[in-house]
């Protein structure tokens, strides 16, 4: 469905025209994106604990070596726990760090990115470096230890009615090739979700951070599934951002192969593809719905 011809779409309302130019299937569809997005825990998984709070989930296959590299863990009754409760937040992050590398070196762990993330625990509102974490730990230890972490993902629509898209990267570490939003990143440890949105914004579609900073919110979603890393769950962030015309986004950290400026039929249709990764559909249709 295209959208209509010469149409004044103010910046704040270029993702509405978006949204205005979806038939009912379509729409419905991006819904039924949405129901999706956090799948059920698999048989199998055992729930990691530190201390009396659940802060993870792990496959059964990884227990073994799990009790090898970090000290303090056990199983008690069908669940993994850990006594890190009784460390602080630098002692845990730096058992974690010992473990996690130790892990590396056995290739449980991979697409390791010298990158920590911050750990909250299932935090309600939007993460915030002022807010003392738990621990911080390998971003790519995230999925093998089953944690919840941050990401911000932002939406560029255009006035006349497209969505500015990413391709990943074919040497990326996940979802290497596939369809994603303008500009994502996962949240670094001490960095604020807007700083997060604008560096991304530069790094990966080349946008300063004057038109970067003009990013509008469009709430959060949670996403979770279990990928061959282990179990990924991320709050993502989501913005969506007016694309002013004349502007095109260009790649400066080669994580990106294109961009392509895509009409609403054509995002609908790749998302049904599954050429968008699950996550980047998400955010669309968070923004959307």
């Amino acid at each position: 469905m295209s959208p209509p011809a010469n149409l004044d779409i103010s910046p704040s309302m270029s993702h509405k025209h978006f949204y205005q130019s979806l038939s009912l299937f379509q729409r419905d569809h991006l819904r039924e994106v949405l129901d999706s997005a956090f799948s059920p825990v698999p048989k199998g998984a055992l729930r990691f604990w530190m201390g009396p709070v659940p802060v993870g989930w792990l496959n059964a296959n990884h227990v073994d070596a799990l009790l090898k590299a970090l000290p303090g863990v056990y199983v008690d009754t069908g669940r993994v726990c850990w006594d890190g409760h009784l460390l602080s937040a630098t002692q845990r992050s730096q058992a974690l760090a010992l473990a996690a590398h130790a892990l590396h070196a056995d290739g449980l762990i991979t697409g390791w990115r010298n990158e920590c993330y911050s750990y909250w625990g299932c935090i309600a509102s939007e993460p915030d470096p002022d807010v003392p974490e738990w621990f911080r730990v390998e971003r790519a230890a995230y999925r093998f230890f089953g944690l919840r972490s941050h990401a911000v993902h932002v939406n560029g629509f255009t006035s006349d009615g497209r969505m500015w898209c990413a391709r990943r990267s074919l040497t990326k570490a996940t979802d290497p090739g596939r369809l994603d939003n303008l500009a994502a990143g996962g949240l670094s440890a001490g960095e604020r979700v807007l700083q997060c949105a604008v560096r991304e914004l530069y790094e990966e579609a080349g946008l300063s951070a004057d038109l970067a900073q003009q990013v509008q919110s469009a709430g959060r979603i949670t996403t979770a599934r279990m990928e061959p890393q282990g179990w990924h769950e991320e709050t993502l962030v989501v913005y969506n951002l007016h694309v002013p015309e004349g502007v095109r986004p260009r790649n400066i950290d080669g994580e990106v192969s294109e961009f392509v400026c895509l009409t609403p039929d054509e995002v609908i249709e790749r998302i049904q593809q599954k050429d968008f990764s699950n996550d980047a559909a998400c955010v669309i249709a968070k923004a959307l719905c």
